[in-house]
Formats: C-alpha cells, structure tokens, sequence
C-alpha cells in the first residue's frame, strides 16, 4: 500500500494499518531467526535436552541398568542420597580438590603469563611448551604421572632419596593421594589459563605503566594497582570454568587412583561412575548427576550474571 493511499486513512485507521504491518514484519522475522537456529537447535535437543530430561526422569526411579522394568520411588534416591555420610564425604573432597586445583592454576597461570608477555626470541616456543600439556589427552598425561608417582620405582622418591628425605607411598596412600591428582590436574590446566592471561596482558594499554613509571611506582605495585584490575574480567572467568572443570574431573582419578584408597579420592563424578557402572544403581547415580548439574548450573548462572556487571562496569 502506497503513504499517499495510508494518508487518507482516518488517524485510527492509520494507526492500525501500522500496528498490522509491524506485527507482520516481526513474525517473519521470528520466522527468519528460527529458521537460522534450527539446525543447531534440534542436535541440541536430541544430544543435550533429552538426555538431561530422561536422566532426571530416572532418578526417581529404582532402575538397575539392565532390566527392563523398573518402579518409581519418588524423592528416596534423593533422601538416601542426602542422608549418607559417604556423600557428604564426596562432597568434602570435591571441595578440597576444586580448592587445590583452582589457586595454583590461577596464580600459576597469571605469574607464567607475566613471565612470557615479553617481546624476547624463543617466547613462542616456551609458550607452546607450557601449553602443550593441555591439549595432551589426560589418560596419556595420567599415566605418565603414575609411573613419575610409583613409590618403588618412580622419579618422585627417586629425587627424594638424593635431597635424603624418605619415600613416599604417593597414590597409594589416603594422606598423599590426593595431592597426587592436584599435581597432574595443575600441570595440566596450568598452560590454558597462561594463554589466557597473556591475551589479557596484551590488552593493558601502555600508557598506564608509563604513568605508574613517572610516578615511581615500583614494579609489584605496577602489578598490583594496574595490571590485577584490569584483567580482573579474566581472571573471574577462569575461576569460573576452573570450578566447573574440576567438578567434571574424572580421567586422572580413574588412571591413578580409582577413587581410592579408602575412598580419599572420589569425587562426586567418580560417586556417580562407581553407583552408575559399578553397583548398577541408576536411578541413585542420576540422583547423583542432577545435583552435579545444578551445581554446575548455579556455577554458570553466577558467571553470567557477574559478566553482565564487569560489561556495565567497564
């Protein structure tokens, strides 16, 4: 319809005439962007939605695994599940391995970063070096600690007995175990989060260390005053995915410990592994996996909503 022909319209008419046309344009819009999305939309469903869906559907029942039949039971794979002391026990080393993992991953990876941000010969390749851990798979990585970590034979005592100092018994005690999966995990992870302090580096205009060096500030209050601040947004991601990544860690602990000994290093996943394919209990190791996934979805949540501020912030 042409504007002279719209003009002749009463001022209602006009105005409906509009409206009409406007909700026409955003419907096929709305048709347009789904068109777009779609064929990322259904995978999604069929290999993510479903799947989460149906597992919480098990979890409410008493499910072996491998009958056909099962009964729901309600909430008492849940009430059972918060009532053991084995799972708050889980809980307990899931905290202290996240807590492990994150503060020398982080700070190691901010001090490396430091170290490498500089414009020398061969950086490249120390980068490439520290980093490649990373995208070495952990079973291999795993392994290869396991033998560094092997009490009768391995490096590990190997280097204790030169300094005069006693073996260790490593993964095979409840004292050192852990400590065992922190150092592979850490080594691991330590090369990722390097890279990404290094893109925050580079980010930090020059012109305030300039100012902080007419001002005579030293070296660690340029540090702590400038660079901390500024790369502030990164670091609070990486402690997020940090977090999230530890709480799905579960290859290193399978390698070199099984959970063990004496259980000191199970972790929730590992908890839901061994109810799952080891006492065939699904509907308890469901149970088990929704509060991982809550968990990890209040995790997410808070990241997005703190991302939000550091963008408004800025």
């Amino acid at each position: 319809m042409q504007i002279k022909e719209i003009e002749a319209y009463p001022e209602q008419s006009r105005k409906n005439i509009f409206s009409s046309s406007i909700k026409r344009l955003k419907k096929s819009q709305g048709l347009i962007a789904l068109m777009f999305i779609l064929p990322g939309l259904i995978p999604l469903a069929f290999f993510w939605i479903w799947p989460m869906l149906y597992s919480t559907y098990l979890s409410f029942t008493d499910w072996d695994f491998m009958s056909p039949e099962y009964k729901i039971v309600g909430l008492s794979n849940y009430t059972s599940l918060f009532k053991s002391k084995e799972f708050y026990s889980v809980l307990g080393n899931t905290a202290y391995f996240t807590i492990g993992t994150l503060i020398p991953t982080i700070i190691g990876g901010f001090l490396l970063a430091l170290l490498l941000n500089k414009k020398l010969k061969g950086m490249g390749i120390f980068r490439t070096i520290i980093f490649s851990p990373w995208v070495t798979p952990t079973v291999a990585v795993s392994i290869v600690w396991s033998w560094i970590f092997e009490p009768r034979v391995g490096l590990a005592n190997y280097i204790l007995q030169l300094v005069h100092l006693p073996k260790l018994q490593w993964a095979e005690s409840s004292q050192w175990a852990m400590v065992v999966i922190l150092v592979v995990t850490v080594w691991k992870g330590i090369g990722w989060t390097m890279v990404f302090y290094l893109e925050a580096l580079q980010k930090v205009p020059e012109e305030l260390y300039e100012a902080g060096y007419i001002d005579g500030a030293t070296s660690w209050k340029k540090i702590k005053n400038i660079t901390i601040p500024l790369i502030s947004p990164t670091t609070f991601f990486l402690v997020i995915i940090t977090i999230i990544n530890s709480l799905q860690a579960y290859d290193q602990i399978q390698v070199i410990t099984q959970g063990g000994p004496a259980g000191s290093t199970r972790t929730i996943l590992y908890m839901y592994y061994q109810a799952a394919f080891e006492n065939f209990n699904m509907g308890q190791a469901t149970a088990v996996a929704t509060v991982l996934v809550i968990i990890t979805a209040l995790l997410s949540f808070i990241q997005f909503v703190a991302a939000k501020k550091w963008v408004y912030y800025q």
